[in-house]
């Protein structure tokens, strides 16, 4: 699979395929979260159990909105969040009663980044809303950071390849549990 522009991915999103796209750290895979059987499709790639839940990947807090309880979220951890997006945090927040099961996995919590990297941005506003976003690896085995690889291990599992360059930071996001504070992945 050869690499595709932001309007062809948006093209294959909306056909409920699988892609493939640059993040922060790593290379992605994603779909749309409202999907059932493309959110299906990335566990399959991935041989990833759907209890574990997803991430998802937006281009601003309110893409996130319909699958976060928004007023669940206290207001003293609302700074902490905020301050802290566009970046490299994704958090763990309050799931709404309509966010899907096959994203919230066994939890009543969701986990949620507005990711600063430039192809995530546009890829999130061309297609309105925010995307599954985990790692394009098998479950298990070490993320891919490098694009050849990339194409050999996913070339023929996804529908296209967003390109786009890595952004550079060193590891995958932290994820943060927003009303604990714990550390769920550094």
């Amino acid at each position: 699979m050869n690499g595709c522009d932001i309007a062809t991915a948006v093209e294959l999103l909306k056909q409920g395929e699988v892609i493939s796209y640059p993040t922060e750290a790593v290379f992605g895979l994603g779909c749309d979260p409202d999907n059932e059987a493309a959110v299906l499709n990335v566990l399959a790639i991935k041989q990833r159990p759907v209890e574990k839940g997803l991430i998802l990947v937006a281009a601003t807090y309110s893409q996130l909105l319909p699958y976060v309880d928004d007023k669940a979220i206290p207001l003293e951890k609302r700074y902490q969040i905020f301050s802290s997006w566009p970046g490299h945090i994704s958090w763990v927040l309050p799931a709404s009663k309509t966010a899907p099961k096959w994203i919230t996995g066994r939890f009543d919590t969701i986990a949620v980044r507005v990711s600063a990297h430039p192809v995530v941005q546009r890829l999130c506003q061309a297609y309105g809303k925010p995307l599954v976003s985990t790692s394009a690896n098998l479950a298990g085995e070490a993320s891919i950071t490098d694009y050849q690889q990339l194409l050999r291990t996913m070339g023929l599992k996804v529908a296209g390849i967003v390109e786009g360059e890595l952004g550079g930071a060193a590891q995958a996001s932290q994820i943060r549990d927003a009303i604990t504070g714990q550390i769920v992945r550094s």
